[in-house]
Formats: C-alpha cells, sequence, structure tokens
C-alpha cells in the first residue's frame, strides 16, 4: 500500500481510500503535505490539524464550484463537489468521537454529496429504512432499466466500524452494479455513519435484524425485486452480512468483503496492541459504536460476535475476498469462513495477492479491481439463480 505518511498506517489508509476513490493526487498531496511532520507523532495526535489541512484544499473546491454554478458551468462543479465530500469524509473518519466539530464535518460532508448529486443528475435518492422505532438513512441507485414493469435484483450493502454510506457511493462499487443491471441500497446500519452520528442508533451482535428491516422496505420499491435480494459488506460487514444471511432466508446471495470471522479475537488481539487498528482514538471509537462506556461493558457486548456455528447455517452462494496481507484481520479468518460454510450451494474464497494487488484491508490498495471482482461474481450468481427458478 502506498505509505504517503511512512510509519503511520492509519492516516496513510485514508490517503489510499481517497486516490482510490476519485481523489486527485495534486490535491491529496496538497492536503497532506503540511501534516506530515504531525504524521511522525503516532495515529491520535494531530487528527484536527489532518481535518484543517484537508478543509483548506476542500474550501478552495467549493469556492471554484460556487463560481462554476455562477458561471452555468453545473459538470465541472459537480465534479469539485463530489471531490470535497469525499475528502472531507475521510478527514472527518479519523477524528475523536469526543471531537466537538465531528457532528458538523459529517453533516457537511453529505451537504457536498447531495450538492455534487443534484447537479450531476445522478438516479440516486435518499431512503429512510424503518428500523426499531425509528429508521436507517441509506442511498437507493436503481439499475438503469429498472421500472415497476421489470423490477431489478438488488444488493443490500453494509459498511464497517467506521465507514459511512457516502464512502460506498465514493467506491464505485454501486454504479458498477449499475451497469450489471443491479440496484444497490446503501445502508448506514446502527453504530455506523449517520445512524450513529444523527440519530444514536448503536451496533448489535444479531444483524439478521437490520437485514429483516431492510428487506422488509424494499418489498415496498416497486422496481425492485425482493425476491433476488443479495447482501455484501465490508469490513466488520464482514461479520455482519454472513451472520445475517445465515439467519433471514430471504436473502438469496451473501459477500464478506474481508472476512471477519471472529471480531471477538481480533478485539482481544488489539488490546495486546497486536495488528492495526482502523481509525484513531480506538477505543473511543469502539465505545461510542457499541454505546458502553468500561472496557468489560464494551467485552461482554460483543463477545458473541464471531461466526462459529453460525456459517454452517448459510445455504444461499456466498462470495469470500480478503487481501493476503490484511493488517487488521489476518488472512486466516478468510479460510474459516470458507472452511465452515459447507452448507453454501456456492462457495467460493478470494484471495488477492501480489503481483495482483488488493492485499490489504478489504483490498483498499486496489479496490475498483477487486469490486469489479465482486460485481461480476453476484452478476453470474444471480443469474444461475434465476436460471434455477
Amino acid at each position: 500500500m502506498f505509505m504517503y505518511f511512512p510509519g503511520n498506517y492509519v492516516w496513510s489508509m485514508a490517503v489510499v481510500a481517497a486516490l482510490n476513490n476519485g481523489g486527485l493526487i495534486d490535491e491529496v498531496d496538497r492536503a497532506c503535505r503540511p501534516v506530515l511532520e504531525a504524521a511522525e507523532h503516532g495515529d491520535d495526535a494531530g487528527t484536527e490539524q489532518l481535518y484543517a489541512a484537508w478543509q483548506s484544499v476542500v474550501d478552495r473546491l467549493v469556492a471554484s464550484a460556487d463560481d462554476d454554478v455562477a458561471r452555468g458551468r453545473v459538470i465541472g462543479a459537480a465534479d469539485k463537489l463530489y471531490r470535497a465530500s469525499l475528502y472531507t469524509s475521510q478527514a472527518e473518519r479519523l477524528q475523536s468521537p469526543t471531537w466537538s466539530g465531528r457532528t458538523e464535518a459529517y453533516q457537511r460532508s453529505m451537504s457536498l454529496l447531495a450538492r455534487h448529486l443534484e447537479l450531476s443528475g445522478s438516479p440516486v435518492r435518499r431512503v429512510e429504512v424503518p428500523y426499531a422505532g425509528s429508521s436507517l438513512p441509506g442511498y437507493f441507485l436503481p439499475a438503469p432499466e429498472a421500472s415497476p414493469d421489470a423490477p431489478a435484483p438488488v444488493v443490500i450493502q453494509w459498511n464497517g466500524l467506521d465507514s459511512t454510506k457516502e464512502m460506498m457511493y465514493y467506491s464505485g462499487f454501486p454504479q458498477m452494479l449499475a451497469r450489471r443491471g443491479i440496484s444497490t441500497l446503501m445502508v448506514d446500519t446502527p453504530g455506523s455513519g449517520e445512524a450513529l452520528r444523527m440519530r444514536g442508533l448503536t451496533a448489535r451482535h444479531d444483524t439478521e435484524v437490520w437485514a429483516a428491516a431492510c428487506v422488509d422496505f424494499l418489498e415496498t420499491l416497486p422496481e425492485a425485486d425482493a425476491s433476488r435480494v443479495g447482501l455484501v459488506g465490508w469490513s466488520l460487514g464482514g461479520y455482519y452480512a454472513p451472520r445475517a444471511a445465515a439467519f433471514e432466508d430471504r436473502v438469496r446471495l451473501v459477500v464478506a468483503w474481508g472476512a471477519n470471522h471472529d471480531w471477538a479475537a481480533v478485539q482481544e488481539a488489539r488490546r495486546r496492541r497486536e495488528g492495526e487498528n482502523p481509525v484513531p482514538h480506538y477505543w473511543e471509537h469502539v465505545f461510542w459504536v457499541w454505546g458502553v462506556s468500561t472496557m468489560d461493558e464494551f467485552v461482554q457486548a460483543t463477545k458473541g460476535m464471531h461466526l462459529d456455528g453460525v456459517v454452517e447455517k448459510i445455504r444461499v452462494p456466498f462470495l469470500i475476498t480478503h487481501g493476503a496481507g490484511d493488517r487488521q484481520i489476518p488472512v486466516e479468518y478468510a479460510h474459516r469462513s470458507y472452511e465452515q460454510a459447507v452448507h453454501s450451494p456456492k462457495r467460493e474464497l478470494r484471495i488477492f495477492d501480489d503481483p495482483e494487488g488488493g492485499t490489504e484491508h478489504i483490498s483498499i490498495d486496489h479496490m475498483a479491481y477487486v469490486a469489479a471482482y465482486i460485481a461480476d461474481w453476484v452478476t453470474e450468481t444471480f443469474a444461475e439463480l434465476d436460471g434455477g427458478r
């Protein structure tokens, strides 16, 4: 992986995510150069300084986009607002949950993306998935030909511990599915994104509850074929999605984009300072996600977060992808999920290694390449399921 900040994995991962999701190298360099020295002091220190440096680039982009709009140059403005949203999102992700500016920063990333979607004429629309007396915020991208007369299959996409529905859009994966005739429902599940930041919805281990809410919602959309629903989860979603597919029988296929077979064990390893963390201020972050205030409460809340005895219950096609050099989640967990998924009628394990690339966590170092592989597998698998009707 490109280590812009030598020795600082977490900050460098944000750089790679920005570049692989449509950021421009000159802008990213201008955002990062002022904090090169700050990065030498570890993941946690200097994150507010990093946000300010990235926002200086964002402010220039927004000012330029506003000038473009005034001149009627909406295409160029939309492109700039996309990158401004992307950079804001990546910088916000690195902040402490206790930072006073965090909610405002996340709101800015959403607002900038909303302006991009409007000016670009994107078919993406905001949706609300009813859940537990509240709702889960999401985006829905319909396949181009989807209609009430020809409803399209749908992939429900879930994020992980620290990503957001906006990052799903930036990844380009929903757009890849749309080109293949598949719609996507991008959802901020409890403990992530807007659901956590704006609504206080915290995580839980029994993710089939979220899955049921998502499929119930899809059954209300006339352009969605709720009999052909797949589930894709990356990072911690590599636990969330297989768990849900094991217990929600309306899910027809499932993808673990980065296996996360035993997240409870990973937390024990992190307590021993083994492996890399996904975000700075790590323990503050996970306490926030789970709505707890002590380590004992956190351990109790997450002790059941493993897939032993769970993936055996999956009876639908199951794809597991993993980077051979994943520094967060050991590759052995990908093998364990595959070996235990004995009742899946089509199980596949795909490990990405050098020189191919995609070796890091959720293959962030070669994300578009791996996203296309997953999109093709989903497309082919839906076709096979249709042929078996």
